[in-house]
């Protein structure tokens, strides 16, 4: 059977753009547009109104402006993801996104796959932040990190959340993706998300390469392997 679609509320304010994004993103038989906003104080509302799965958010809205919008948004639903989109990842802005409970973000002009990727990765729990942004991250929070939420924000020396650190210990365990699925009982399609999340993160294209990349940098421990 087919899964539920991921309930997406849509905020931007260039109408154009926002249609381009609309046209796209329903291609995707997996992706719902369930509402539109064009600033950051209706799409509040509207989240307060409607059941959404993840909020994708640009951040240059009239108004209140998608920083301050993302940050009520989350105060209000802290386990509503926001995937924010931006022109440009200058590091005041990668601060202020994690300080605000951004799940990640993504450029204006990606690849139209790599923000649908994005948008499964971040409704399934994963976090969303590009090389520049893990670096800049690093180099921001450095011996701090540990207060910031282990969800959003990127380990210093691992990329990884929890959650893909246990798919990736099965994956080194041979496991396949249905067998995660039913270890932490989690759907099949949830284990796909997450597997591709693991695969940008560290950089590889396969799933062999990621156990490869994981071991040798101990991404994950050897002691943490599930036996048969």
């Amino acid at each position: 059977m087919p899964s539920t679609p991921i309930k997406i509320l849509l905020v931007e304010d260039d109408e154009l753009f926002r249609l381009g994004l609309r046209v796209r993103l329903q291609q995707e038989t997996e992706l719902e547009i369930i509402a539109e906003a064009e600033d950051g104080e209706t799409a509040i509302e509207l989240v307060n109104q409607n059941p959404f799965d993840v909020v994708l958010l640009d951040v240059g809205l009239p108004g209140i402006g998608g920083i301050e919008a993302c940050k009520q948004i989350k105060q209000q639903n802290p386990h509503l993801p926001v995937l924010v989109l931006t022109s440009h990842s200058q590091k005041p802005l990668i601060k202020r996104l994690i300080a605000v409970g951004a799940q990640g973000y993504c450029l204006k002009g990606v690849a139209a796959e790599k923000l649908v990727l994005a948008l499964r990765s971040v409704a399934a729990g994963a976090s969303w932040w590009d090389e520049t942004a893990t670096k800049e991250i690093r180099s921001t929070f450095g011996s701090d990190s540990a207060q910031l939420d282990s969800e959003n924000i990127l380990n210093s020396s691992n990329p990884l959340t929890q959650r893909e650190q246990e798919i990736l210990s099965l994956l080194v365990a041979g496991k396949t993706n249905r067998e995660i699925a039913l270890a932490l009982y989690i759907t099949p399609g949830t284990v796909r998300v997450h597997v591709h999340a693991i695969l940008h993160k560290l950089g590889v294209g396969d799933r062999h390469s990621a156990v490869v990349v994981a071991l040798q940098k101990r991404f994950i421990k050897s002691d943490s392997l599930l036996e048969e």
